[in-house]
């Protein structure tokens, strides 16, 4: 199981976490990697990547603990997010990357070129989700609205305005809802017509979200709590309470196995603005005291979190990283 974290000090954290008699997060590489401040990262098996206000996506191989790469864009990256069909499970096919001015690139991952980018918001992408079925994404942006995009055809196909700008957008496991942040409400809704399923209250601001399995839906923000909530209900299925000193940045759900046999995650990783990562078992949440199975301090102002418990392989190596060469490529395979 692998973690990235990003920063507004623009370092970049790599972190191994190992299971032997206990957790530990062990350290991969720390590099001054970004002009700026990281605004995104994504991990799949041995890939990963980073996005900053320098306008470049930088890449790394775990397996080496090393970058090997550079993306360079024409705006600030605010969203990157990996896809791999079932059948490549261990290494992802494309890369997605989201941009201050409203366009979306795509980018084959296995080597990483660029195919081609897209001009989806009239401002800023916040942030954006790929279906589980790789032919279709959502984002939302700092013009209120919300888009789809087709991912086959390479264009967008749909967009319409919101009530209020929201700052996250993610797909359940399966594809069949999304789920939307705004401040501190979370909506859910059916990717088929976008209804509205129901409202979710955090009572303060949400700043990261991940969804789990059976329904699950796991926040944190400005409450410092590590919340999951049931989708189907709208109650808080359960939470930690102070899992953090300060606001939580990022969440990943990173084991999904459990005693039963039964596939259901059990562990999950937070970070805070105060640089502090934590692994939770989340089954022993009942519990009086819920203490973290691990833990590492990056004394840095932590902006994002990434991981994957996808088993790594070797990387290939960066053919193209100039995104004006291909821009009449296809999108995707379909």
């Amino acid at each position: 199981m692998s973690l990235v974290a990003g920063s507004y000090e623009r370092f970049i954290w790599g972190y191994r976490l190992k299971h032997r008699q206990n957790f530990t997060l062990s350290p991969l590489f720390t590099f001054p990697s970004h002009l700026s401040t990281i605004k995104a990262v994504a991990v799949f098996g041995s890939a990963a990547v980073s996005g900053g206000y320098d306008d470049t996506i930088k890449i790394y191989d775990l397996n080496s603990s090393s970058e090997i790469g550079s993306l360079h864009q024409s705006s600030a990256i605010t969203s990157l997010s990996f896809f791999a069909p079932p059948s490549l499970s261990s290494f992802p096919r494309n890369l997605f990357a989201a941009d201050a001015e409203g366009f979306l690139s795509i980018y084959d991952a296995d080597p990483f070129v660029h195919l081609k980018t897209l001009k989806v918001h009239k401002k800023g992408i916040n942030s954006l989700s790929v279906h589980p079925s790789g032919q279709l994404a959502l984002t939302v942006g700092h013009d209120e609205c919300l888009a789809m995009v087709n991912l086959v055809r390479g264009k967008r196909s749909f967009y319409c305005r919101l009530s209020k700008e929201s700052s996250i957008i993610q797909y359940n496991e399966t594809g069949e809802k999304f789920f939307m942040v705004a401040d501190e409400k979370i909506s859910v809704h059916e990717s088929e017509d976008a209804k509205l399923i129901i409202e979710l209250d955090n009572r303060k601001r949400v700043l990261c979200a991940a969804p789990g399995r059976n329904g699950i839906l796991f926040t944190g923000g400005e409450d410092r709590n590590v919340t999951a909530w049931d989708a189907a209900s709208g109650k808080v299925a359960y939470s930690i309470e102070d899992a953090h000193a300060a606001r939580v940045k990022g969440i990943v759900v990173l084991s999904k196995s459990s005693d039963s046999g039964e596939e259901d995650p059990y562990i999950v990783a937070s970070a805070s603005s105060d640089g502090v990562i934590r692994i939770w078992d989340v089954r022993m949440v009942n519990k009086e005291k819920t203490n973290p199975l691990a833990e590492a301090n990056t004394r840095s102002r932590l902006t994002c979190l990434a991981g994957s418990s996808i088993k790594s392989v070797k990387r290939s190596r960066v053919e193209n990283s100039n995104p004006d060469e291909n821009q009449e490529a296809a999108a995707m395979e379909s």
